[in-house]
């Protein structure tokens, strides 16, 4: 989502334990009068309000209860086709950073960053662009540089452009839905698009559907 007067407030789901590290991110944010936040301490609270609510961001602590590593951040990705999947975290180990960009995260956020740095981070991964610390040795995310669409997603893609949700794609294509979300993700990032309908018409432009 790009920022400006017009579009309706950005909503930010911040999912941390530290309740003033969580309160302190949200008075930044809310300074703006652009993003409304809502806070959860855990990861359950978290993934419950992703797939109810399909937040425009989630900054999602890597160290908070219930949240376990890299199966939960696949789960997170899963939970909602449009909400950008963050990190945040104090101290994050780059081999976690890698595999959770290659897995498809929008970025990823220290805690501690300067707030006009932070501001920007943010303002970035709603654009489109993927961000990550220069110092971690992350790899771009599998698919981002010039591939295109394989048959699987072709078919996805197609069904979404159609109309149809991913529950229904899903049982068209014998696939979970859990599994349509996470390629249409990637269908989004080899696309460098915002979300399934902006998919829809860049494809069409492109001619791939």
């Amino acid at each position: 989502m790009l920022l400006n007067e017009d579009t309706a407030p950005v909503t930010i789901l911040i999912a941390d334990d530290h309740l003033l590290m969580a309160e302190s991110v949200s008075a930044v944010l809310q300074s703006t009068d652009r993003f409304e936040v809502t806070i959860v301490p855990d990861y359950p609270s978290a993934l419950k309000d992703v797939t109810a609510n399909n937040p425009d961001m989630v900054l999602l602590d890597i160290r908070m209860p219930g949240m376990q590593g890299l199966a939960s951040i696949e789960e997170m990705l899963g939970a909602s086709d449009d909400t950008k999947v963050v990190l945040f975290g104090g101290d994050i180990e780059p081999t976690l950073a890698r595999a959770s960009l290659e897995l498809g995260v929008d970025g990823i956020i220290e805690k501690g960053m300067s707030v006009t740095s932070f501001t920007s981070a943010i303002n970035l991964i709603l654009s489109g662009q993927v961000f990550a610390p220069v110092h971690l040795p992350a790899a771009a995310p599998a698919g981002i540089e010039g591939d295109v669409l394989n048959d699987v997603e072709t078919s996805i893609l197609t069904r979404a452009a159609g109309g149809m949700k991913n529950k229904e794609i899903g049982t068209d294509l014998a696939l979970t839905e859990v599994s349509v979300k996470m390629h249409m993700r990637s269908i989004c990032r080899k696309l460098g698009a915002r979300n399934r309908a902006h998919a829809a018409m860049l494809s069409r432009d492109l001619g791939l559907i």
